[in-house]
């Protein structure tokens, strides 16, 4: 069994928003040189996520910050937000999940027709945002 990691970081733009980083994971399991295996994605920050979804349309990123935002309200008197006024970034983020693990076949990350690898922004805009990128064969 081999074990390569590598990290990355981002810009974010926005206080929420989705950004595409299927590219950049590809890159990390084609340098691991595993044919076969596991990706292990994971962000480590506790007011952003991890998640696959569509890819074909950017309404759907738009759409599922829409949907969060109605279930958690920004400064709905959440008490954390006396701390640093981010309480619905930590749940939002909570709901989510840090990480998505993906299986490599043929040196590919094996994603459907639809789907892409997004990393979640939910307290932008923020100027290092650090992925770790797992790839197990």
């Amino acid at each position: 069994m081999s074990v390569f990691r590598r990290r990355f970081e981002l810009s974010t733009h926005s206080h929420n928003e989705l950004v595409d980083i299927t590219t950049e994971i590809q890159r990390v399991v084609t340098e691991s040189g595993v044919r076969d295996g596991i990706c292990s994605v994971f962000t480590t920050h506790a007011t952003a996520a991890i998640t696959i979804n569509e890819n074909d349309d950017e309404n759907i990123g738009v759409d599922f910050v829409r949907a969060l935002n109605k279930m958690v309200v920004e400064h709905d008197g959440w008490l954390h937000d006396r701390v640093d006024n981010n309480a619905a970034a930590h749940i939002k983020s909570a709901l989510v999940g840090p990480s998505e693990t993906i299986p490599v076949e043929g040196a590919k990350l094996s994603l459907g027709t639809w789907q892409n690898v997004f990393f979640c922004e939910f307290d932008g805009p923020r100027r290092h945002r650090g992925i770790v990128v797992t790839v197990v064969g």
